[in-house]
């Protein structure tokens, strides 16, 4: 059903959380139940770190990174845009300053279209959208995010080892919550959804619950 639009409101829904915790599939079956634009903004680092590897621009300077942040010429839908080795080079480059703020305007702009909108990341309500009607933060334990992320490499034909996938998922956490611009961290009124022991389905159960909590509408 579509959401009901107020004249002086944005309907902003924000989706926060670590790697594999399951906020993409929430905050796209959020944004399709009531009919909003959704952006997954975690693409946004990672085409930036595949116009990186496309360039062979050093992922270990700031200002490299944020010289790759012209991404009109990728395709959103390269599954490139999915390997470890682009996720890895995004959560690495994502800690920098220039890059952020180069995104940071893309988002925002996303953000208060008419209407409103979904964004899941890292820092959207906290960050990009901290005035968003809703706020979720979707976590789940290490290991169980670990496994999550290393089935789906599965499924795409990766050969991927559970324990490497466990210490990219430590690593993305550490970086995440240490970094100086917009670490990763819980809005003081988000509502926080643990899916360690829950399916899709009840994850997204779940996350609608809350949205009607706070609007009042199903």
């Amino acid at each position: 059903m579509p959401f009901p639009r107020e004249r002086d409101k944005q309907m902003i829904i924000a989706v926060d959380g670590p790697a594999a915790s399951g906020k993409g599939t929430i905050a796209k079956a959020l944004a399709a139940h009531y009919g909003l634009p959704h952006m997954d903004t975690g693409l946004l680092y990672r085409a930036v770190a595949l116009n990186l590897l496309e360039t062979d621009g050093d992922p270990d300077s700031e200002f490299s990174a944020a010289r790759a942040c012209d991404i009109a010429q990728i395709d959103f839908s390269d599954p490139q845009l999915k390997s470890e080795a682009v996720g890895g080079i995004a959560s690495r480059i994502s800690t920098y300053p220039m890059v952020r703020d180069a995104l940071f305007e893309r988002q925002r702009a996303f953000a208060a279209q008419e209407g409103g909108a979904v964004l899941d990341g890292r820092d959207i309500g906290t960050v990009i959208a901290p005035e968003a009607r809703v706020k979720l933060f979707v976590t789940a334990a290490p290991q169980v995010r670990a496994r999550r992320r290393f089935e789906e490499l599965k499924m795409m034909g990766m050969n991927v080892h559970y324990e490497d996938v466990l210490a990219d998922i430590h690593a993305r956490d550490e970086r995440d919550a240490g970094r100086s611009a917009a670490p990763l961290r819980q809005a003081e009124d988000a509502i926080v959804i643990d899916t360690s022991e829950m399916s899709p389905d009840e994850a997204v159960a779940a996350a609608l619950d809350a949205v009607v909590g706070i609007v009042g509408l199903d």
